[in-house]
């Protein structure tokens, strides 16, 4: 079943702080699903092997279709088999419920290689991943396991051109199963001229954080996408809609319209 979701995006000329190709900073996309302090004992290090990077996957792994009876410590006793992990879902603190309210929770692994024990043990169908979890009153329901793969976070269309910040947009509101090269495919068929596009991943976990940044190879490409400001996309059962602006500056917490935020942006780097 698809659904509309709706992504924004505005130009972003200058980068500061840590990410992949085009680095910002990390907490300028703080959508209050990110982790900003982890659990003790979660901060693992990543593994390497002569030298080269071992990690394939995120820590952080979704878990959907959850029994709606199921409470944390069953959750968690039914993946402790693949490695010590913490369960946690959006505003768990604030609920101080026991149970995930929505039927989802994501499991943070303190090794990436639980979460490749895990994938192992999952049954794959149609493209998807699942495991038989029991709650006290629903045995061996299966619910979505949904990994997510580092290679994913980036993808270069044209290898050709040079990625010109100047020709970068940002864009808010991606579905977090929506992998680099799918948003490269969706802004090159509305827009062309796609040459990278990018999904941005906190620094500890490496997990979405429900945006990216699309470069273009020209100056065409990069009007006509800034100009549209929204676009619809389907991309499975996920409905979303931003409608809030973000600026880089911090004195600027919201802005009303395109040209408030580009007055901000103007501030903010000494115009």
């Amino acid at each position: 079943m698809f659904r509309c979701s709706s992504l924004l995006w505005w130009f972003f000329p200058f980068f500061s702080g840590r990410s992949c190709l085009f680095p910002f900073e990390d907490g300028f996309l703080n959508d209050g699903h990110g982790d900003p302090s982890l659990p003790p004992g979660l901060n693992s290090p990543t593994r390497c092997q002569n030298g080269e990077r071992m990690e394939r996957y995120s820590r952080k792994v979704f878990v959907g279709g959850l029994p709606p009876d199921i409470d944390e410590d069953e959750i968690t006793n039914s993946f402790r088999r693949y490695g010590h992990l913490v369960v946690d879902w959006p505003h768990k603190a604030e609920s101080k419920s026991y149970f995930p309210p929505k039927g989802y929770a994501f499991l943070l692994f303190q090794e990436e290689s639980s979460v490749q024990a895990l994938i192992d043990a999952c049954i794959e169908e149609d493209g998807k991943l699942y495991l038989c979890v029991s709650s006290p009153t629903i045995k061996d329901k299966p619910v979505q396991i949904r990994p997510w793969n580092l290679s994913d976070s980036d993808f270069v269309m044209d290898g050709s051109q040079p990625l010109d910040p100047r020709k970068t947009i940002f864009v808010g509101g991606v579905p977090r199963p929506l992998r680099a090269v799918e948003l490269a495919m969706i802004m090159d068929r509305l827009y062309g001229g796609v040459c990278y596009a990018g999904i941005d991943t906190d620094p500890e976990l490496k997990y979405p954080k429900g945006a990216g940044r699309v470069a273009f190879s020209n100056q065409q490409s990069y009007i006509a996408a800034i100009s549209a400001r929204f676009v619809q996309l389907q991309h499975n059962d996920i409905d979303k809609r931003v409608s809030e602006f973000i600026t880089l500056c911090p004195i600027w917490k919201r802005v009303d319209n395109i040209k408030a935020y580009a007055l901000a942006l103007y501030t903010c780097l000494g115009g």
